[in-house]
This record gives C-alpha cells, sequence and structure tokens, in this order.
C-alpha cells in the first residue's frame, strides 16, 4: 500500500485510522434509502409525560433492513434545538470512515435545521446490529435495530426460524436527560439512576402504571422464532431469561457461533446477541414472563429494577375445558445481580463457526501489544468549578492513566486536511505510565492526566490489546467498543494478567469475534484483530456512569 499509513487513534477511550486504497469486490447488493427526521415526541412511560428526541417520531426508532452486500443511504435531518450524530454500530465501514458517526471523531454535529448523508456498503456482514445517537446522552432515545440479512440464496448456518422478532432493551429516566448530564459533567457524580429498563420502549407490568406498556410475542406451538436481541440501554449490562424456556444461542455482534443453549444470558451495552427460542408443542395454560435486570459490580448506585416482556400461545378456537380458567403468569429465575461468576462463564461459551464458509481469522502472530488498564481515578477541576472530591476534584475515566478530551474539531477532518496541530498528539501510551497492582491496593496517588491522544498503527499492523481492570475507586465491569473493526477474545481471566503464563491459554483456533467486549470485574480481557481498515475509529466504553471519560 506504498507510504499509506493506518491510523489507528486510540484515546483514553481510542480510535484508529488509515486511508489506503482498499480495493473491495463489487458488491452484487442494491441501495436502500432511508431518511432520519429528528424531532420531539411527547411520550408517556410509568404514568409521566415528557418530550423526547426521536427519528420520525418513533421510539424507539425504525428498524433498517438490509442484505450484505447492500449500500445504504440515510439521510438525517435534525429538527431539534440539540446538536446530533448517528452512529452505525458494528458496521465496519470499509472506506466510508466519514459515516460512522462519533461526534468529533470522524464528523461534526449536525446542528440545528442541518442535514447529513451516511452511504455506506455492508460488506462482509450480516446479522444484528443497531444504530444510535452518538453524543451526549441522546442514545437513550434515539435508537433502532439494523438487521442484515444474508445475501439472497445464502441459509443461515441454523435452522430456518418461522418468524424473526427484535428485541431491544433500553433505559427510561422521567426526569430530562440532557439536563441530568450536564450536572453530573460539571461534578464527576454518577448521573441519576434509570427509572426503568425497557423491552421495545416499554416497560412491563412489573413496575407501577406500566401493564398496559408492555411488550407481547405471541408464538404458535411448535415453531422455532429467532429474537434477535439488542442492548442499547445506557449504563447497565443485563441478565436475560424467558420462563420455562431454554434458547440456543447462534450468533453475537452479527458473527455466527458454534451453537450452544442456555436458559440465562449476559449482554453488556452495545452488545446483540440471536436466539433461538422453540416453543412448546401445545399451547400452555400459562403465559411467560421474558425478563431483564441489571448485572452490576461497580460501587455506583445502580436501577435494581427488572423489565418484562409477556410470551404467550396462541390457542386454537376451538378451545378446551381450562378457556375459562386464567392463565398462570410463570416468571424466570435470573442470577443475582452481582454474578460475575456466570457473567464469565457464559461469555467463555462463545466460539466462532471457524469453518470453511466462516472461518475465524485470528492473528497468529503480533507486530504491536499493548496493555490497557481501564479504571477510574480523579482529575482536577478548576477553582470556579466546586467539585465534590477532595482539593476540588471529580471522578473520571481512564485507560492507561488518560482521561479523554473531546476536540473541537473532528479528528479524521484533522487528519484528513493535514492540520492535526493543537487537535490531537499521537502520544497514547502503549502500557500505564506505572505499574501496580491492577486489583489489589490502590496506589496513593490516583490523580489522571487529561489529553486527546492517539495510537498510530501501519495499515494491516497484527494487535495484540490486553485490557485489565483496576479496583481504583472500585472494581466493575467495562463494556468496550471498538468502531470500524470486529476483533477476537483470545483470553480472559480474573485478577491480575500475567503477561509470561496467560498467553499459554490464549485461544487461538475459534475465540469469538464481535465489536463490544466487558472487561471483567477485577480482570482482564485479550483481544487481537488486524488493523485493515483506513480511518480513524474511536475505541470507548459504551457506558456513562463516570461522564468525564470512559
Amino acid at each position: 500500500m506504498g507510504s499509506c499509513i493506518m491510523r489507528i487513534i486510540m484515546f483514553a477511550v481510542c480510535a484508529m485510522w488509515f486511508l489506503p486504497d482498499l480495493v473491495l469486490a463489487k458488491h452484487a447488493g442494491i441501495t436502500r434509502h432511508y431518511k432520519f427526521d429528528i424531532k420531539l415526541q411527547k411520550v408517556t412511560r410509568l404514568c409521566q409525560s415528557k418530550n423526547i428526541v426521536t427519528v420520525n417520531g418513533q421510539f424507539p426508532g425504525p428498524r433498517i433492513i438490509a442484505r450484505e452486500g447492500d449500500r445504504v443511504i440515510i439521510k438525517v435531518v435534525n429538527h431539534v434545538q440539540n446538536n446530533i450524530t448517528i452512529h452505525w454500530h458494528g458496521i465496519r465501514q470499509l472506506r466510508s470512515g466519514w459515516a460512522d458517526g462519533p461526534v468529533y471523531i470522524t464528523q461534526c454535529p449536525i446542528q440545528t435545521g442541518q442535514s447529513y448523508l451516511y452511504n455506506f456498503t455492508i460488506t462482509g456482514q450480516r446479522g444484528t446490529l443497531f444504530w444510535h445517537a452518538h453524543i451526549s446522552w441522546l442514545r437513550a432515545t434515539v435508537y433502532g435495530s439494523l438487521v442484515i440479512l444474508p445475501k439472497r440464496g445464502v441459509p443461515y448456518p441454523f435452522p430456518q426460524p418461522f418468524k424473526e422478532v427484535p428485541i431491544i432493551f433500553g433505559e427510561w429516566w422521567k426526569a430530562d436527560i440532557e439536563t441530568m448530564i450536564n450536572q453530573a459533567m460539571q461534578t464527576g457524580g454518577a448521573p441519576n439512576v434509570s427509572d426503568a429498563y425497557t423491552i421495545n420502549g416499554l416497560p412491563g407490568p412489573l413496575y407501577n402504571c406500566s401493564a398496559k406498556d408492555t411488550f407481547r410475542l405471541k408464538v404458535k406451538p411448535g415453531k422455532t422464532y429467532l429474537l434477535r436481541l439488542i442492548n442499547a440501554a445506557l449504563n447497565d449490562e443485563l441478565f436475560f431469561s424467558i420462563a420455562n424456556h431454554t434458547v440456543t444461542v447462534v450468533e453475537v455482534d452479527a458473527v455466527y457461533v458454534k451453537p450452544f443453549k442456555t436458559n440465562t444470558l449476559v449482554i453488556t451495552p452495545g452488545q446483540t446477541t440471536n436466539i433461538l427460542l422453540k416453543s412448546k408443542s401445545h399451547s400452555p395454560n400459562a403465559t411467560f414472563l421474558m425478563a431483564a435486570r441489571s448485572y452490576a459490580t461497580g460501587p455506583a448506585a445502580f436501577d435494581n429494577s427488572t423489565t418484562a416482556g409477556i410470551l404467550e400461545y396462541e390457542h386454537k378456537s376451538s378451545v378446551s375445558k381450562t378457556k375459562n380458567r386464567k392463565p398462570s403468569v410463570l416468571k424466570p429465575a435470573l442470577p443475582m445481580f452481582n454474578d460475575t461468576l456466570f457473567a464469565m462463564n457464559f461469555s467463555k461459551k462463545l466460539r466462532s463457526l471457524a469453518t470453511k464458509n466462516f472461518p475465524a481469522k485470528v492473528p497468529q502472530t503480533i507486530n504491536r501489544r499493548f496493555f490497557f488498564t481501564v479504571g477510574l481515578g480523579l482529575i482536577q477541576c478548576s477553582q470556579n468549578q466546586g467539585c465534590p472530591g477532595p482539593n476540588n476534584t471529580m471522578v473520571a475515566a481512564a485507560i492507561n492513566n488518560v482521561s479523554f478530551v473531546q476536540p473541537s474539531t473532528a479528528l479524521l477532518q484533522a487528519h484528513f486536511f493535514g492540520k492535526s496541530k493543537g487537535v490531537y498528539t499521537t502520544d497514547f501510551p502503549a502500557n500505564p505510565p506505572v505499574k501496580f497492582n491492577y486489583t489489589g491496593t490502590s496506589p496513593s496517588n490516583i490523580r489522571l492526566n487529561r489529553g486527546t491522544k492517539v495510537v498510530v498503527l501501519p495499515f494491516n499492523t497484527r494487535v495484540e490489546l490486553v485490557l485489565q481492570d483496576t479496583s481504583i475507586i472500585g472494581a466493575e465491569s467495562h463494556p468496550l467498543h471498538l468502531h470500524g473493526f470486529n476483533f477476537y477474545v483470545v483470553g480472559q481471566g480474573f485478577g491480575n494478567f500475567d503477561p509470561k503464563k496467560d498467553p499459554a491459554n490464549f485461544n487461538l483456533v475459534d475465540p469469538v469475534e464481535r465489536n463490544t467486549v466487558g472487561v471483567p470485574s477485577g480482570g482482564w480481557v485479550a483481544i487481537r484483530f488486524q488493523a485493515d481498515n483506513p480511518g480513524v475509529w474511536f475505541m470507548h466504553c459504551h457506558w456513562k456512569s463516570t461522564p468525564a471519560g470512559g
């Protein structure tokens, strides 16, 4: 690729980039056009109404459906006072980095009365992804599913389902979200926890005032249903289970996996999971709750409520003697809110298909190794800010002791026009500045540095990245999302990563491939990927308990 280099910009969150000529096979798909009008819509939940930012007045937003190889063009027109951008979460954006969407990374925000055309081709991907706002906390209400079907004539590598159903998990606040996050940004305090979780925008019958606001899935006996699960919640990893039913996991993050059965699954913010639900052979006189609640590990408060939808069976009109008997409502048993062992064991069951048609192209040799600590610390506030921490400090998130500062010029723009000076620096540390017992006693100095720092990688670099949780202020799980790439999760464990012993246990044959991974609470995860996508790519924590970073 000559002198072209890939710049993988990894900030205190991270980004990445490269810009050579990638030769893409001419796609055989069609062009699909969508229009997103960003507008306010009055919505009532939990017996309280408020205006929320939506796409086309819908909550959740409209579903995008395409096939592998299709070109998708979405015109976004902003009719609200808030600035907006949209991110197509999990789309690789090969040669279309300007369409990725994170504000001030690949584009400036779409201002009031303005529009932006997102134009990208879906190459080598099929499955469930989603889209969401990528500025401030607007993704609390601005999100929707993105379903990529296989090319015509190409079957699923599992039984063809009778029906496909998207199920999107979200969070709902009674308060105004932007006011809440702006206040939290001023102090470093955690924002208020949500008042409810939602399934397809509905809280469900376990909340006050919400029996009518319940998602219902009607099924026929003896049929197979493909449920496309999406965690669009801002803050919480979730356990999910359907009462008295076993499901089969067949895909995560739009990548097929070796099928396995489970009663309960865990899904972090930013992740998707496709499951097959085989309905019972007869119509039982019962309804079954599909329930989700938080998996929480950190020191901050969390929403300990449970959202539920209802799975009900269709009955024939010639009903039995039990037709007048009120059906029983069965509830699933979910793990304890802090069951980290369950979460770890579930994630270890995920394996790539690693077949001829769906190979696992795991980098076997590595050019660059990175070790990133992910956790909390303190940043100094200005004199007139009045922050609640010791000596006028506030809590922030960081990677390798660097808390990301959002620039006011889009990084891709700065690079493209050769005007990076004063916008970013290329000295993001490959290792923590100080070694310590990461999951043990915290160091006495937990002050963080701030900056817009990036990592620059040559095109096609084979990267290994170990993400290590720390116990500073409190150990917690971190869902890390990488834009522009999928990666292979080759290893994970509790405690401190041991570079001498742990690599011997890496799975380099059929590790799961995904775009978002949960760094275990008090543990580590190792990922590998090939930097084969030119551009500027963000890597960041996909939740916001600590708004100053991460």
